[in-house]
């Protein structure tokens, strides 16, 4: 095997695996064949005759690229034969569908991007500020959230967002799990969702987690006043430390899904507002003694 066969098969070894990361990763080889080559997102689009928010959105992995469009686009770059099939192989794999694309009917597509991402993502750090994080709740909890928000959808419907929440969860266990880091806003704890009973169970499954090797939870607590992420919850997804690793990623849930950012100065905003809320929580150790508290609080009668 050649020196560069070797270093191919690696390449593809790392590859990853979600028709989400694979698209973002075509995105990606685009944007680095077009400023390669010296040329402007005006230029290709205008050579195309397509419009620039075509190319842009390509290049931003917010579409898919059709095969006819991709041979296009690597011709005009001067791609040679053994690129331009590994970019077709790529592109081929990245329009299949993931397992939670089955309930593509009953998700905004914006969420669904983001479970692709977070299929493939190293570590999660995120700031929960009205319910329990969703890959910490439970079931019921879950369903109860979903009732209350989800108000315009049939049964049914809510049950298959219900399932896609669960089935998420797969990444704490899988191998190697997902590193999780998650800070909890009190009210997040002492909301009734679903009634006692149902807050005291998640609270407890809160509490099992947290003994977890790569789960950490801590709690934000009114008494810190002011802080840094007063605008919301938000979710930091990073992808590896090997050289061509994906860029980490924050997500802003929302009414219609949520916002994904990935710009430099946005995450640099972001990561400083984790950190600071991580300094200003309780430690990992006495906010696990503070949901176990809160669990067998009478409070909760």
């Amino acid at each position: 095997m050649t020196a560069l066969q070797v270093r191919y098969r690696a390449r593809l070894m790392a590859m990853p695996t979600s028709p989400t990361m694979l698209r973002r990763h075509v995105a990606a080889e685009l944007r680095r064949l077009r400023e390669h080559a010296h040329r402007s997102v005006a230029d290709v689009a205008g050579d195309l005759g397509w419009s620039e928010s075509k190319l842009s959105r390509i290049e931003t992995a917010n579409t898919g690229v059709r095969n006819s469009d991709l041979e296009r686009l690597l011709m005009l770059y001067g791609v040679e034969d053994s690129e331009r099939s590994r970019l077709l192989a790529l592109a081929a794999q990245a329009r299949q569908r993931g397992w939670w694309e089955a309930y593509g009917d009953a998700l905004p597509d914006a969420y669904t991007t983001y479970i692709g991402f977070e299929a493939e993502a190293r570590s999660i750090f995120a700031y929960q500020a009205q319910v329990v994080y969703g890959l910490l709740q439970t079931a019921e909890y879950a369903s109860a959230i979903m009732h209350s928000t989800e108000f315009f959808d049939r049964p049914d419907v809510i049950g298959q967002r219900v399932a896609v929440r669960m089935a998420r969860q797969a990444v704490l266990t899988r191998e190697p799990p997902i590193e999780l880091r998650v800070i909890l806003d009190e009210a997040a704890l002492r909301r009734s969702i679903g009634g006692p009973d149902v807050l005291r169970r998640q609270l407890r499954r809160l509490v099992e987690a947290g003994e977890r090797p790569n789960t950490s939870i801590q709690v934000l607590t009114f008494a810190v006043g002011a802080h840094r992420a007063h605008e919301g919850s938000f979710t930091l997804l990073e992808f590896g430390e090997d050289e061509g690793a994906d860029s980490p990623m924050v997500y802003c849930p929302g009414l219609t899904g949520g916002v994904i950012r990935s710009r430099p100065r946005e995450l640099r905003m972001y990561w400083a507002c984790f950190e600071a809320l991580r300094s200003s929580a309780l430690s990992v150790e006495r906010s696990i003694e503070f949901i176990t508290e809160l669990a067998n609080s009478e409070a909760l009668q």
